[in-house]
């Protein structure tokens, strides 16, 4: 079935927009264009993004912090395991998902740490990724309140994720 869904979405999107008399080849063009400009326009923040996280894994800083915070993420129940997950994760979708496969080899995929670790992946965002993407298009250059939120609201969700995973 789901090898289905997509061309079928697009034989509905033709058959919709020639109903409607647009031109549908004329409209995918121009959304390709436009599509190119945006990727010129976000690729910066992208690298820069990409660099960033590449360096504080790299450097072992994600591994410092993670030992420097463990008493302050301890006192909310979480594990000293999942510190360097947590500290990922904003940054990096893919980066976050490789030390939970780390997780994964070494305490078992039924383990507590694992239960945790992908409950915190689900739930929680690459909000500086999504970040640099969105906010490189707008005219908005005041965000700093909008990342604090964030934060914390992905730090309430990991304390949630713990615990819930713990009662399970």
């Amino acid at each position: 079935m789901s090898a289905y869904l997509i061309p079928c979405l697009i034989i509905c999107l033709v058959i919709y927009s020639t109903i409607k008399k647009n031109n549908t080849y004329q409209s995918f063009v121009y959304g390709a264009k436009t599509s190119f400009d945006l990727v010129l326009t976000s690729f910066p923040y992208l690298v820069a993004i990409f660099i960033v996280v590449e360096l504080f894994s790299a450097s072992g800083l994600s591994v410092l912090l993670a030992q420097v915070l463990t008493p302050v993420f301890g006192l909310f129940g979480i594990p000293y395991e999942l510190n360097e997950l947590i500290l990922l994760k904003p940054f990096t979708g893919c980066g976050s998902l490789a030390v939970l496969e780390n997780i994964f080899l070494k305490y078992g995929a039924d383990s507590y740490l694992a239960r945790a670790g992908c409950a915190i992946a689900g739930s929680s965002e690459a909000i500086f990724y999504v970040t640099a993407v969105y906010f490189s298009q707008t005219k908005v250059k005041k965000f700093s309140y909008g990342i604090a939120v964030a934060l914390i609201s992905n730090f309430l969700g990991v304390i949630a994720a713990c615990l819930i995973c713990k009662i399970i």
